[in-house]
């Protein structure tokens, strides 16, 4: 009966640790490496997550030609509506928003690639341990692979392609689960005044197109 009993709790143990097809947490903060395949567009970025009213919010500040930028966009998927903020001259420019929110989840009918550690499983606290994930792209554009951990589902990196860029790749850091003040995804004040923003002059875009005008 023990040997049993010891067989059914290690079978227990063992489904545990199976790879599942995850969501990550619903409210993130960190930051974000992107870069395309074409090379036009390579950054880092600073962003905060909110699954709950899918919105947004990427901050990129640098210095570029020997000019000082500090840009702030803001997504908000349900209302349709992205605003790119310069801070250092409080002007704000409002554009339509064109494509689904696309939460940071792995899909049921994903496939697992692999499971695996980042770093080291010789000893704890040296490594992470991590599952790929692939599939298609819900408008069949093409294939994504996509790693998160094995506990939490945090997302560790995404690739991607797209017609405009070829494959993309998404690099999560520093990432903290929940957001310490949630009003920081609310744009400013002065960006909800039509007039000011130039909202209906603007072409529509996608978070890419934002991210390219800022470089």
């Amino acid at each position: 009966m023990k040997v049993v009993v010891a067989f059914v709790f290690l079978l227990g143990a063992c489904l545990a640790q199976m790879p599942h097809p995850c969501k990550s947490p619903p409210l993130l903060a960190g930051s974000m490496i992107l870069f395309t395949q074409d090379e036009k567009l390579g950054l880092k970025s600073n962003y905060m997550y909110d699954a709950y009213r899918q919105w947004q919010r990427f901050t990129q500040a640098g210095v570029a030609d020997n000019e000082t930028f500090n840009y702030d966009i803001f997504l908000l998927y349900k209302e349709h509506v992205a605003y790119v903020v310069d801070n250092d001259n409080q002007t704000c420019t409002g554009y339509p928003l064109y494509g689904d929110y696309q939460p940071i989840v792995i899909p049921g009918d994903a496939y697992l690639l692999a499971q695996s550690f980042i770093g080291s499983s010789s000893e704890p606290r040296e490594g992470v341990l991590v599952n790929t994930w692939s599939g298609n792209l819900p408008n069949q554009e093409g294939l994504y692979i996509s790693t998160v951990t094995q506990f939490g589902c945090v997302p560790v990196n995404s690739m991607y392609h797209t017609r405009k860029y070829g494959w993309m790749i998404l690099q999560y850091i520093d990432n903290v689960k929940g957001l310490p003040d949630p009003d920081q995804l609310i744009p400013p004040p002065f960006c909800l005044d039509p007039a000011k923003v130039g909202f209906s002059a603007q072409k529509p875009v996608d978070f890419l197109d934002l991210f390219q005008q800022m470089m």
